[in-house]
């Protein structure tokens, strides 16, 4: 197990029902998630072994958020 450790700043959180949402997403596909409505974000530990980076973003962006990837376009 090789656990990684990363922070996603999500656009569009706003409430305890988009905080159910996000972690519940995370967790059906292994990782672990906390969600910081103030900071916009959600803390993320997943085994970087059996799970890529990408495949925890796009379990967000399918419930309609957005990553602020810190670039603009």
């Amino acid at each position: 197990m090789n656990l990684q450790h990363v922070v996603i700043q999500v656009i569009g959180m706003s409430c305890g029902y988009c905080v159910k949402s996000v972690e519940n997403a995370l967790n059906n596909i292994g990782a672990r998630g906390r969600v910081n409505l103030k900071e916009g974000s959600v803390n993320v530990t997943y085994d970087e072994i059996r799970l890529k980076l990408e495949t925890i973003t796009n379990a967000i962006e399918d419930l309609g958020y957005d990553i602020d990837t810190g670039f603009d376009s």
